[in-house]
């Protein structure tokens, strides 16, 4: 387990993260995750906000590092909390992730050691897919923000 993983087990307070729904050619991308806790689930790229950062800076800074992607984020889609909890119930992670609407701009995914793969799908593809609790409510959120007018 690398510094990074550790500093957030068995956390004092939760950790604020950021995801997005990526839409592009009305599909959007989905990645599977590499490591625990979500390991071999599918979910949407993104990480923990930074000390300094606004969330859209958070956002687009995730995204490139994740997956080499560059996006333009456009709404709040909803939000996801994470909590894991050890044999003895102690909390040994817990998230809040902010989930939003993206508009793809430039780059194609490249696989890093947090995923382990990464395709773009048509929201009906989604149906069956181990998948993070709640991913189908919230692709569906931001494809009607992406589809609202501005």
């Amino acid at each position: 387990m690398n510094a990074v993983a550790d500093a957030r087990a068995y956390p004092a307070r939760p950790f604020l993260a950021v995801s997005a729904a990526i839409v592009r050619e009305g599909k959007f991308l989905l990645v599977r995750r590499a490591r625990p806790p979500a390991s071999g689930l599918y979910s949407l790229p993104g990480g923990v906000v930074e000390a300094g950062e606004t969330l859209k800076q958070a956002l687009v800074r995730e995204i490139a590092e994740e997956t080499g992607m560059r996006i333009e984020p456009v709404a709040l889609a909803g939000f996801r909390e994470t909590i894991a909890r050890d044999g003895e119930r102690r909390v040994e992670r817990h998230f809040v992730i902010l989930c939003f609407a993206a508009r793809w701009l430039a780059g194609e995914p490249v696989l890093n050691e947090e995923l382990s793969e990464a395709r773009w799908i048509a929201p009906a593809e989604l149906a069956g897919l181990p998948t993070t609790p709640g991913l189908a409510e919230i692709v569906a959120d931001a494809l009607a923000h992406l589809a609202s007018p501005a």
